[in-house]
């Protein structure tokens, strides 16, 4: 028998919200963080280090997926899960993003968006029917409505014209998915409306009319700066409905997360934790720390003593060794503490909520990464 998906609201401290999403392969514990597996892999992660990171769900990306391995290809094989041996859920994106960041190769239509690959540059066209076709074959769990990623600055006509077409492909993109779609699977809206609070609200009323069992905030941490993306949150979460899981995307570092979580966010995704770890960068309970710096060249304390990760007990001098001699060791170590720090974050975030101690948490999370650790 299939599960339904459902959220439950289990408790919440001020805005910040504690729950569980239900989906047909296993609970995801709210607020959750993503790691971000853009071609079927967390990069420098092997998948059972993920999972045993305490992730409950990663993300997949319909645009790089769709042009290789190719979304027919996936299905093929067995959809995404078996592909990449993951039985946990898997969140996919619409494609909304690339079209955004591939400003120069794309052309935006009230049909969809002509882009060429940038594989070989091979001519696309991404529709919200397709782009929902790509996640049904992948056999995502929670999937995306197409959308115009709003671009940043922009005036309020831009941002309008951008709004409403998306408004319009989340319609088409809803239709397309109640014919696609599997039991136990489940489409996100997402609002736009740039960092406009009328057009945010606008944005989250027409969604809701259009009836989504999620609803994502789209369009920031794209250059407006973090005051402007919690201002944007402020004026987008108290209109969205209180029973229904919330997720913010591509955001952030720990104090962003945070932040969002204060909010009422519920889900989170980035490619941060990786990306940073690829490039020596570590994430710690001690504050952030630059491993290419001399400084830890003959420091032998652990990379992390208060985290549980297997790669934490590494000194922090063999780690700038590795990552210095640009050996893969120190890429795949880093990104294992970095992915489990996060995790970690969203473990001690949820039971500081079910407490009734969040400000506190946070706070204490702010002063840790304030410090010089945090800021090398």
């Amino acid at each position: 028998m299939t599960v339904p998906f459902s959220f439950a609201l289990k408790a919440m401290d001020g805005g910040a919200r504690t729950g569980v999403i239900q989906t047909q392969r296993g609970d995801i514990r709210t607020p959750a963080f993503m790691p971000v597996g853009t071609q079927a892999t967390v990069k420098a992660m092997f998948i059972e280090d993920v999972a045993a990171a305490g992730a409950d769900i990663i993300l997949g990306n319909t645009y790089h997926l769709m042009l290789r391995p190719g979304a027919e290809r996936i299905a093929k094989l067995g959809g995404l899960h078996s592909f990449m041996h993951w039985d946990k859920p898997i969140l996919t994106d619409s494609g909304g993003y690339q079209v955004m960041s591939l400003a120069k190769l794309r052309k935006i239509t009230e049909e969809g968006v002509t882009f060429n690959s940038h594989l070989d540059g091979t001519p696309v066209f991404l529709t919200p029917e397709r782009a929902i076709e790509v996640q049904c074959l992948l056999g995502s769990d929670i999937q995306m409505a197409l959308d115009e990623c709003t671009p940043f600055p922009c005036s309020r006509e831009e941002a309008r014209a951008s709004l409403d077409l998306s408004m319009r492909w989340a319609e088409r993109s809803k239709a397309a998915f109640e014919t696609m779609s599997a039991p136990g699977q489940a489409l996100f809206g997402i609002v736009q409306g740039s960092v406009y609070p009328d057009m945010r609200e606008d944005s989250v009323k027409t969604l809701v009319g259009i009836g989504f069992p999620g609803y994502a905030v789209g369009g920031l941490a794209v250059g407006e700066g973090q005051q402007a993306m919690f201002d944007t949150l402020d004026a987008t979460t108290p209109h969205l409905p209180p029973d229904k899981p919330r997720y913010l995307m591509g955001v952030g570092t720990p104090l962003d997360v945070l932040g969002a979580v204060a909010r009422g966010i519920d889900m989170f995704d980035c490619v941060m934790p990786t990306r940073s770890g690829r490039h020596g960068q570590a994430f710690t309970w001690g504050g952030r720390l630059n491993l290419r710096n001399t400084q830890y060249a003959e420091d032998l304390s652990p990379l992390d003593a208060e985290s549980a990760c297997p790669a934490a007990p590494y000194s922090r001098a063999y780690l700038h060794h590795l990552v210095k001699a640009g050996e893969i060791l120190g890429a795949m170590l880093v990104s294992y503490a970095n992915i489990q720090f996060y995790q970690e974050l969203m473990a001690r975030a949820r039971a500081a909520i079910a407490d009734g101690t969040f400000a506190a948490f946070a706070d204490d999370v702010r002063r840790r990464y304030a410090t010089r650790a945090g800021t090398d």
